[in-house]
């Protein structure tokens, strides 16, 4: 536990307040999943994402979408070398450890499912040949859910692909004159270095898994997520895909914790960030509420 609270310390020296933001986003990546940042423009989206890829001694890249981004632009593509006489691949950023996608709803519906295929498969396939992408692999994306000119608003079975969905928010009063008062100290996220290694976050990722999930507290999960296929404020409930993302990241908020067994309020917290964003809201209705009355409705072991 002592890397986490190296890596939490890390990303504080560029980041001001947002603890819960940042745990979040560990969460997602000790789960083995990726995050989706929805916000408005301002609020830190892009500097956490840069400040986590920053502090994994890893390789980083960053995707900025816009609507003539091609799939290739992604995955990569075949060149022709005139000097060998052969096709030659050149990777595309997916071949990195930590990739920012920024404003993925810039992006045309294509090139949003070339990215998100890599997320799901972990791989990409150019003419015929399938190619690994590093492990880890991690996505932090982002959008802006305020301003819809120019943009392709994800559906909601690629938004299926995070494991969380969150928002920062405004910081407070005191955040934000804090904020004002660091730009004197100078600290950017180019001054960052890192301080866990890949093979750390892969250990870190093994003792998640072994978190202890008791039979109780999975049917809980389980009898939370049908809930949401059952209720009529819900047109499309969670996928079973949701089922196995809300075990994964209970098991990782619990090793947070410093707890080698999860415990129900861990569902009980995570249920918005998982399943929010993988419902279809019927007649007007808001996701987060209904997950919230859900919540309240299904016994508690």
């Amino acid at each position: 536990m002592k890397k986490i609270e190296i890596l939490t310390q890390n990303l504080s020296r560029t980041i001001v307040g947002k603890a819960e933001p940042i745990r979040l986003v560990l969460v997602s990546l000790l789960a083995g999943g990726h995050v989706l940042l929805e916000d408005v423009p301002g609020v830190g989206k892009t500097l956490l994402a840069k400040s986590l890829a920053r502090s994994v001694a890893g390789k980083f890249q960053r995707l900025q979408c816009t609507p003539d981004l091609l799939p290739t632009d992604i995955t990569g593509t075949n060149i022709w070398n005139p000097k060998t006489g052969e096709f030659e691949y050149l990777p595309g950023p997916v071949f990195t450890n930590v990739l920012l996608a920024d404003e993925i709803n810039r992006a045309t519906p294509r090139t949003q499912s070339a990215l998100l295929e890599v997320m799901e498969e972990e791989q990409v396939t150019v003419d015929g040949v399938s190619r690994r992408v590093p492990s880890p692999f991690f996505v932090i994306a982002t959008q802006n859910p305020i301003e819809y000119q120019g943009t392709f608003p994800l559906p909601e079975a690629q938004m299926d692909r995070f494991i969380l969905s969150l928002s920062l928010g405004y910081p407070s009063e005191t955040e934000e004159l804090a904020m004002l008062q660091r730009l004197q100290e100078g600290v950017t996220v180019a001054d960052l270095q890192p301080c866990i290694t890949l093979a750390e976050v892969a250990e870190l990722r093994r003792s998640c898994a072994a978190v202890k999930v008791e039979k109780s507290l999975q049917r809980y999960i389980l009898d939370l997520v049908r809930a949401t296929r059952e209720s009529e404020e819900i047109m499309l409930g969670v996928s079973p895909r949701g089922t196995v993302a809300l075990h994964k990241a209970t098991q990782a908020l619990a090793f947070l914790c410093d707890r080698n067994y999860a415990i129900p309020d861990d569902v009980k917290y995570l249920a918005p960030y998982v399943l929010c964003h993988r419902l279809i809201p019927a007649g007007g209705h808001k996701a987060k509420s209904i997950v919230e009355r859900l919540l309240r409705s299904v016994p508690i072991p």
